[in-house]
């Protein structure tokens, strides 16, 4: 049973590690090493784009504002005037997976 559990995650690990070599082709560590400077690398740049995507589909809804900031940077921020509208959504929410 836990053998298949493990095999999504170790298929991302794979994954996660020859990404790393490909972009580091002298790279080498060890499984310390990997864990902690490599996969967590790849983690961030995973969590990135779901992030962004996350923040592109809230911005559509018009629950999330975004503002370029004075570094030319985007912001992103409670849209106030949706404040019932969300409280709404977290409810359905968590009644969901109760």
């Amino acid at each position: 049973m836990k053998r298949v559990a493990i095999q999504p995650e170790k298929h991302w690990l794979a994954h996660a590690i020859l990404a790393h070599l490909i972009e580091h082709p002298l790279a080498e560590d060890t499984v310390e090493g990997i864990v902690e400077w490599w996969l967590l690398e790849q983690e961030i740049k995973y969590r990135t784009a779901v992030v962004r995507a996350a923040l592109a589909d809230l911005v559509a809804k018009g629950l999330v504002l975004e503002r370029q900031g004075n570094d030319a940077r985007l912001r992103y921020g409670l849209n106030r005037n949706k404040l019932e509208a969300i409280r709404r959504l977290l409810a359905q929410r968590e009644e969901g997976e109760q």
